[in-house]
């Protein structure tokens, strides 16, 4: 049996709830239409700075915020478009806009549709008209993300998307990971690395791309809590990124459309053609090791 209900705290919050499971998901629309908490049983799955989350100064540092139209940063913010140059800080802004809520059903699911459309603000910095339909799905211990995206504009539109889950981790050290790739690239260094399955958890931050990957399936294991996560992607997602901060109890599998400045270098960069639409999949599947 399926239930969704409305809470009003800070923001108004959406509450999909598997009542036979105990799974409950809460999503945030108006704020970039991100989840901020999902519980199993009640053993947390998603890392939230509230202090953050309550700011909007600060961007979102937890729940899983949605990455569009770019992933990561671009030198100096910048976007080169048509001898024109925009201003488009990382990630994008679909995080820090209103979703609208426009569906929501407890059928064969919890599931709510929202629709983010664009507008003069977002046309300042990103020259194309858009429509992205993203249907979150709660069902057991299952999270299904399917996505729909739309060019509005009158030519093709060039896009990339991704998802920052921030997944809780309290002890790092018992932490197993299954990346579909042989090697990463750290930016900061400007340098791949093979990659084995392990990685330096007492180092102060992590933050590597794993661009070639060969499975649409990554994993991870919280030995601490006898958890497995299983993220499955459908092909549009080309690229992994790995990130966490040694004193802060999370770690980040992400799943990208493409790399960094991909809009400006066209790698694994994708296109809609006019009036195209695009969709796509995240299924985040909890399984008690």
């Amino acid at each position: 049996m399926f239930n969704i209900a409305i809470k009003q705290e800070d923001y108004l919050t959406y509450i999909l709830k598997d009542l036979e499971t105990n799974s409950r998901l809460e999503i945030v629309p108006e704020k970039g239409g991100i989840i901020t908490d999902w519980t199993i049983q009640g053993q947390k799955i998603l890392y939230l700075d509230q202090e953050r989350f309550k700011n909007p100064q600060l961007s979102v540092r937890g729940g899983i915020p949605i990455l569009f139209p770019i992933c990561g940063n671009l030198p100096d913010n910048i976007f080169h478009y048509q001898e024109k140059e925009y201003i488009l800080k990382q990630h994008g802004f679909a995080r820090d806009l209103p979703w609208q809520v426009i569906r929501q059903s407890t059928d064969d699911s919890a599931n709510l549709v929202l629709s983010l459309t664009s507008n003069p603000e977002t046309l300042k910095v990103y020259p194309f008209e858009f429509e992205l339909k993203f249907t979150y799905k709660l069902a057991g211990n299952k999270l299904i993300i399917e996505q729909l995206y739309t060019n509005k504009s009158k030519g093709k539109i060039p896009f990339s998307v991704g998802f920052h889950p921030y997944f809780f981790c309290g002890d790092k050290s018992q932490l197993r990971l299954e990346i579909p790739a042989t090697e990463y690239y750290n930016k900061n260094a400007n340098k791949t690395y093979p990659f084995n399955g392990k990685l330096d958890y007492s180092l102060p931050e992590i933050d590597i791309a794993f661009t070639k990957i060969d499975s649409n399936k990554a994993s991870f294991t919280d030995g601490k809590r006898n958890l497995k996560i299983d993220i499955t992607y459908s092909d549009l997602f080309s690229t992994l990124v790995f990130w966490t901060l040694k004193d802060k109890d999370f770690v980040c599998v992400e799943p990208w459309s493409a790399p960094r400045n991909a809009l400006n270098t066209g790698e694994q960069l994708n296109y809609l053609d006019k009036g195209e639409n695009y969709q796509a999949s995240i299924v985040i599947e909890v399984i008690k090791d």
